[in-house]
């Protein structure tokens, strides 16, 4: 079976906290690339961000996308904290890709960064 095509937004990002989980799984980093314009997104914490799709007032959030072994998709997705899950996410080109999404009650009560555009650029200014 091929290689499935994953997009990260979050802590699975090169260089980032559990980048390692994907490369342990011998996935490979194909390209940066936004989603459409329809995420908001959330940090749970300031240790991770739970991004979720809307009919109305979302952004294009920043991600990578990432081919991953069909194998060890389960793998990553077992080390992923508590509230996200794996769904369709659709891209700025139109396509739709699995993608790490949140779960609607990870985000109750959090910050929402959707004004940030991505999770790199909320932690970047957040450290100023």
């Amino acid at each position: 079976m091929n290689d499935l095509l994953l997009a990260v937004n979050g802590t699975l990002m090169r260089g980032l906290e559990l980048n390692p989980n994907l490369l342990a799984v011998g996935a490979t980093f194909v390209r940066e690339a936004k989603t459409a314009a329809c995420y908001r997104i959330w940090s749970i914490n300031d240790r991770h961000p739970a991004m979720m799709r809307f009919r109305e007032g979302g952004v294009d959030v920043a991600l990578e996308l990432w081919c991953v072994p069909p194998a060890g998709l389960a793998s990553v997705l077992s080390r992923e904290p508590a509230g996200l899950a794996i769904g369709k996410v659709k891209l700025s080109d139109g396509e739709e890709v699995l993608g790490v999404l949140g779960e609607a009650f990870l985000c109750e009560g959090q910050r929402e960064i959707t004004s940030y555009g991505g999770w790199r650029a909320y932690t970047a200014a957040t450290k100023r």
